[in-house]
């Protein structure tokens, strides 16, 4: 088992930043790669953002790419996603989650999950 446990969310205005975090125990953190995935109100999970086991490969959400980054301390077991320039269509709950080998945009990739923390972004 691995669990996992996002931290880092809040309300805050368009165009601001905030840095999500994820702390990872119970297996072999580096062994997985893991992913930043959100579900908007209504809607269903999205992919944002993946790193590799080894932090050497990155891949991003069309819709994110060049404001928010993707980053990974294995030493900490924790990966870790900074989202700048941030806008109203940002607005859901966060999910990490971990992939045994992968570099995965599909959920059904995925092993573990987060719980989620909600980002809120309103003027």
């Amino acid at each position: 088992q691995m669990l996992l446990v996002e931290s880092g969310g809040g309300l805050l205005q368009p165009g601001g930043s905030l840095r999500l975090s994820c702390e990872a125990s119970g297996r072999s953190f580096s062994s997985y790669g893991m992913g930043w995935f959100r579900q908007g109100p209504g809607k269903e999970r999205e992919f944002v953002a993946v790193i590799s086991w080894s932090g050497g490969r990155t891949s991003y959400a069309d819709s994110v790419k060049g404001r928010f980054t993707i980053s990974r301390d294995n030493a900490k077991n924790t990966v870790y996603l900074q989202m700048n320039s941030l806008k109203p269509e940002d607005t859901a709950v966060y999910y990490c989650g971990a992939s045994l080998g992968l570099v995965s945009r599909e959920t059904i990739e995925y092993d573990y999950w987060g719980q989620g923390t909600q980002v809120t972004v309103s003027s």
